[in-house]
């Protein structure tokens, strides 16, 4: 006999947590399905300890900036707090009894399991089947990617959740993929001593960012002493038992104690049951309309939507799902102005479309930058002042329809350029704004000047 509630919520990542527990606190009747961590991949292997193993690195970074400019220093290494802390402040050691017990004190009943559509209003865990009065919400979020590479299956190589979890820093480090994942890890374990290689198949760092962006990151890891292959097309993957060995194809093998396969991550929509409710199952997200309906009586939200896989996009949509399910006025999503920080040292932090990607979409491009290193911070800041503001201008509209802030906090700069950006703000406004001095975001105005030259 099937069990009748309100909502069923199909995952229980950041956006699908959130709303399980908003609805349930309004008086729904709710069940949360997972068969994994309440919360999913954020707080226990993403967002949150990698940003903790990034805060110890720049810190070893910053450490050794000390000579030239305040002193002398000498930087010892040391993993083991960071492990530590990771476990003790950030997943509770993969537990996530305080995550159910949250959910179920404010009226929710959680199910461990894996579930699966059933149809549009039907949800089957194991021998359990929950039909859904109002609503199923599917927030099954993503898995990481592992490439079909001859040799790699049955290897002990890592993906982002054993490198979290290491208690150890290995000596040396091969990273396939260099994107956010591959060039954040990558750089955190060649600051605590390890000598890394990043392997990227395209023709530079950070491919979905600016060319300039993935040029910088490059340049920096030089100095760090990170070896960067670029246009590498892997071949095949050899382990030995104490050394892995990545061929490609133009070059020569790349060696290292430890493999980190950050080549992206997919949904698996056969796993839950996607063409009960007419989805074909190859398909890269679950089709969801500006609403976040994938049908009548199916929702999602986060990762699996295809609309940026970030807890920030995941945590929006659940707003929106919400205000449907609990009969609030509502406000179609709008995904122009997406924001997205690697958390890199300098960090990359990007807005809206690319120079490449407006000029594909047809839009009369005009572009402004300016060095980090040229504004007053910068050359105040001094060590450490990699970076720059670009901005992609509409010239027949004039407003920013894409940005990018690079530098030591490029990540909160990019908080203005967003807002230009989702308000459609005229660029001669920003020129007349007063900008406090001296900060990293004054550095936008310089930009500015240069995109009016």
């Amino acid at each position: 006999m099937a069990e009748t509630v309100d909502v069923v919520v199909l995952g229980m990542g950041p956006g699908g947590e959130d709303l399980a527990e908003r609805t349930a606190e309004a008086g729904l009747e709710v069940v949360g399905i997972d068969a994994g961590l309440v919360g999913g991949e954020c707080p226990y292997w993403g967002c949150v300890p990698s940003k903790m193993m990034i805060r110890a690195a720049n810190l070893l970074a910053e450490g050794r900036r000390i000579p030239g400019m305040a002193g002398s220093s000498t930087v010892t290494p040391d993993w083991a707090p960071v492990a530590t802390r990771i476990r003790a402040e950030a997943t509770d050691d993969w537990d996530d009894r305080v995550a159910v017990e949250r959910f179920e004190g404010k009226g929710g009943r959680f199910v461990r399991g894996r579930g699966r559509l059933d149809g549009p209003t039907r949800v089957v865990v194991d021998d359990r089947v929950f039909e859904a009065r109002r609503a199923i919400v599917v927030n099954t979020g993503t898995r990481a990617f592992v490439p079909p590479v001859d040799g790699l299956a049955g290897t002990p190589f890592w993906t982002n959740r054993e490198a979290i979890e290491t208690e150890e820093v290995p000596t040396s480090l091969v990273v396939l993929g260099g994107g956010a994942i591959g060039a954040e890890l990558g750089q955190v374990f060649a600051r605590f001593g390890a000598t890394v290689s990043v392997v990227e198949g395209a023709d530079r760092l950070l491919p979905p960012e600016e060319p300039e962006a993935g040029r910088l990151i490059a340049e920096v890891f030089a100095r760090e002493g990170i070896a960067v292959h670029t246009s590498a097309r892997v071949t095949a993957v050899r382990h030995d038992g104490g050394l892995f060995e990545v061929e490609t194809e133009d070059g020569g093998p790349v060696a290292g104690q430890r493999l980190l396969v950050a080549t992206g991550r997919r949904v698996d929509l056969a796993a839950i049951g996607a063409a009960t409710i007419g989805v074909s199952e190859l398909k890269r997200a679950l089709p969801v309309d500006d609403h976040l309906r994938v049908c009548d009586g199916v929702w999602a939200v986060g990762d699996i939507t295809g609309h940026g896989a970030f807890t920030h996009v995941s945590m929006y949509q659940a707003d929106i799902v919400v205000a449907q399910l609990l009969g609030r006025p509502v406000t179609p999503a709008d995904y122009r102005a997406v924001p997205r920080v690697t958390f890199t040292d300098p960090e990359i932090g990007s807005v809206g479309l690319s120079e490449a990607d407006a000029r594909d979409a047809g839009i009369a491009v005009r572009t402004g930058s300016a060095p980090v290193s040229s504004s007053s911070r910068g050359w105040i800041h001094k060590a450490g002042n990699d970076g720059f503001v670009k901005l992609v201008e509409d010239a027949d509209r004039g407003v920013l329809v894409g940005a990018t802030s690079a530098g030591p906090v490029g990540g909160e700069v990019l908080g203005l350029l967003t807002l230009a950006v989702h308000e459609a703000v005229p660029t001669e406004r920003l020129r007349h704004m007063i900008y406090a001095y001296p900060t990293f975001h004054r550095g936008i105005l310089d930009a500015l000047s240069d995109l009016s030259q």
